[in-house]
């Protein structure tokens, strides 16, 4: 039957250890407990969140404080990550004679650098702690915006030069990555996803408040007129608290340690591709339209690309964004209730369904239906994207308890112990988080280069929103044919 486990499965969901114990002789005895305390530099020895007594006294504190920083940090690079995309629409009125394929270079390198950078920033929280790398990855964020600021001063600066800076906005992108793994280790299993969906979230804010703000600044600072150069400028102060922050309230948890033999094992996973795959349609989506949407609106509805409030000028292209920022919780929240396959299915229909609606009311050149269309298609993404993330952790527990069941033999290295098996598919899960958000955010670099071949094919958008409407149902497919398809264990689980 399509809702019932197999036996093999349900015996050994049935017999698994507590985390917190361990076996020796056929008897259980409870792991030796370390005190609490601080050294130099912020670093805290014997942190343990799933101590209770711990947690209620000490680490709920420590960890909120840590959390609050992090999100702010990350935040922060995110608005930066996203600068190009809003920057780009008044290069051509500030005097700057680019080509339309060489402005979506711009808006597309920083997320290629990003997606790039996710992988090692996964593992710099091991190596240097992290409070220590949230300081240097909020300090590296005023490189790509004084560069900005510097580079469009004049409409002299060539475009390989505007290129090179674009790209150290990818610095930005990056910083997800590390500020993931390091929240995971300050909070126990029973509020990890809240805190991690709180920090994802705040993140990914970024992106539309960017869009919001940086119209306003330019406009305003220039009493009415184009001050490209505070683009850049106005985030330097923030930065700069962001890093404050982090060396004076942050911590480093000594036992957080980079885990190159669980990424290696994540990645040799099967489904780490396939969920990759997903990943990419869901957050590449999301990061993708949030890079181009101003662009988008601003060539096919020029006459709404911005609203005078006064002196300043406003676009609604930070709506985007913003709805999908706040839709990816509630993405998590439906995970848990009916399961992430199924959501991450009813996403991408969505998504499917809203970008072909695109393409058949472009004709009726309606802006306001456009952007309806549009913030529809990023709730759908940001749902998506909570969805997916959330379905990471559950595979991983399946195959590892398919494997101790001997159902999976691809897979020779294995535990013979439940609770081997228990700690390497939490390896595992913890080392694919970090990784499977890199290779999604690839996405972002995808979306505007398909958008940029489409235009210069045709001279329209058409195309390249057929070719997203066919990937959505393909990624459909997959969904249903790898986690939702009866008889199947990870179907049982509802995964």
């Amino acid at each position: 039957m399509a809702g019932r486990r197999p036996r093999h499965l349900e015996v050994l969901l049935s017999t698994e250890p507590r985390v917190s114990e361990t076996r020796q002789s056929g008897s259980t005895q409870p792991l030796p407990k370390l005190a609490l305390r601080e050294r130099p530099g912020r670093w805290l020895d014997g942190y343990d969140p799933e101590d209770q007594h711990q947690w209620e006294t000490q680490g709920q504190a420590i960890a909120r404080t840590n959390l609050k920083w992090s999100i702010f940090a990350e935040f922060l690079g995110f608005a930066v990550w996203q600068l190009w995309a809003v920057v780009v629409v008044f290069l051509p009125r500030a005097g700057y004679a680019f080509t339309d394929s060489q402005l979506f270079w711009l808006i597309s390198m920083p997320s290629l650098i990003g997606a790039t950078l996710r992988v090692p920033y996964t593992f710099m929280v091991g190596r240097f702690g992290g409070r220590n790398w949230t300081v240097v990855s909020a300090l590296l964020l005023l490189i790509p915006s004084i560069g900005l600021a510097l580079a469009v001063t004049v409409p002299s600066t060539p475009f390989w030069v505007m290129l090179l800076i674009a790209a150290t906005a990818g610095f930005g992108g990056g910083n997800f990555a590390s500020s993931m793994a390091n929240i995971t280790y300050f909070y126990p299993a029973r509020e990890k996803g809240y805190a991690l969906g709180l920090n994802a979230a705040g993140g990914n804010l970024g992106a539309g408040i960017a869009q919001l703000v940086v119209p306003l600044v330019i406009t305003l600072g220039g009493a009415g007129a184009l001050n490209l150069p505070l683009a850049g400028w106005f985030w330097v102060p923030l930065i700069l608290l962001a890093a404050w922050g982090a060396k004076t309230c942050m911590h480093n948890i000594s036992d957080a340690k980079g885990d190159v033999a669980g990424s290696l094992a994540a990645v040799k996973e099967p489904h780490f591709w396939i969920v990759s795959l997903l990943y990419v349609g869901t957050f590449g989506s999301f990061i993708g339209f949030s890079g181009v949407f101003p662009k988008l609106i601003a060539d096919t509805f020029p006459e709404f690309a911005t609203f005078s409030v006064g002196a300043a000028a406003l676009s609604l292209a930070f709506m985007g964004p913003i709805i999908g920022s706040l839709a990816r919780p509630y993405g998590g929240k439906l995970a848990d209730r009916f399961g992430g396959a199924r959501m991450t299915a009813w996403s991408f229909t969505g998504m499917a369904f809203f970008a072909l609606a695109v393409v058949l009311t472009l004709p009726l050149r309606n802006f306001w239906l456009f952007l309806v269309l549009f913030l529809a298609l990023f709730i759908c993404s940001g749902i998506g994207n909570g969805a997916t993330y959330r379905m990471i952790p559950s595979i991983y527990r399946i195959r590892a308890l398919l494997r101790g069941a001997g159902t999976d033999r691809d897979d020779v290295n294995v535990e013979q112990s439940n609770e081997g098996r228990r700690v390497s598919s939490a390896r595992r899960a913890s080392a694919a988080l970090g990784l499977i958000s890199a290779v999604g955010a690839y996405g972002g670099f995808a979306i505007p280069q398909v958008l940029s071949a489409s235009k210069a094919a045709t001279g329209q958008y058409d195309i390249a929103f057929c070719g997203f409407v066919g990937f959505y149902i393909l990624a459909l497919a997959i969904t249903w044919a790898c986690y939702l398809r009866p008889g199947t264990a990870m179907a049982a689980e509802h995964i």
